[in-house]
């Protein structure tokens, strides 16, 4: 073994000194930037609390999310008031669990962890968002849109979705409808874009 001079000798424990010294402090750091969680994403929802004429059953799994509109009408419609419509059907209340008002706010329908009533054969496992307006004849608007963004990210993070067209669907991919109405349905694209972009 060829033997190495003083000089050399204490060159190299320099080096290997100093990247000791410095890889604890540099390690973490990259460590950190890679595994820092997102913060939670936290809307303002506006409570209702409705009150329901049958009990609800809690959702066991979470893998979609639905989006509506209210049909029929263009009028600003209120959790409230929807909540009275469906009790009218004999159902247990509302089946949407948010609603979104023409200027954005989020109104809570039913309890999030609930049974949703709101897209037969989906519902024992999907979230449902309505936005009042009939998008089938008006335009949602931008606080509506953003609104829907926000929440479809919302519910994303809560239930480690990712917002695709595997997981975010217009009523009417899933049942014989028009819902959420066509002007509403051309923006799910975005819709899920904008999701990605918050999470």
């Amino acid at each position: 073994m060829n033997k190495i001079g003083r000089r050399e000798f204490l060159r190299r424990s320099f080096i290997t000194i100093g990247a000791a010294s410095i890889l604890p402090t540099f390690i973490p750091k990259i460590v950190q930037a890679y595994s820092t969680p997102h913060p939670m994403l936290s809307p303002i929802i506006k409570e209702t609390n409705l009150t329901f004429c049958q009990p609800l059953v809690q959702r066991k799994l979470t893998n979609i999310i639905v989006i509506h509109h209210v049909g029929g009408t263009n009028r600003d419609v209120s959790a409230s008031e929807i909540h009275q419509w469906h009790l009218a059907n004999g159902w247990a209340g509302i089946g949407y669990h948010f609603v979104i008002r023409k200027d954005g706010t989020i109104e809570r329908g039913r309890p999030m962890g609930a049974i949703g009533a709101h897209c037969y054969g989906y519902n024992q496992t999907s979230v449902g968002i309505c936005s009042a307006g009939d998008f089938e004849t008006a335009y949602p608007t931008d606080a509506q849109l953003k609104s829907i963004g926000l929440m479809t990210a919302y519910l994303c993070q809560k239930y480690s979705l990712h917002p695709n067209n595997h997981t975010v669907f217009g009523h009417r991919d899933l049942n014989s409808t028009l819902c959420p109405g066509k002007n509403l349905y051309s923006q799910l694209n975005t819709l899920r874009n904008t999701a990605a972009s918050l999470l």
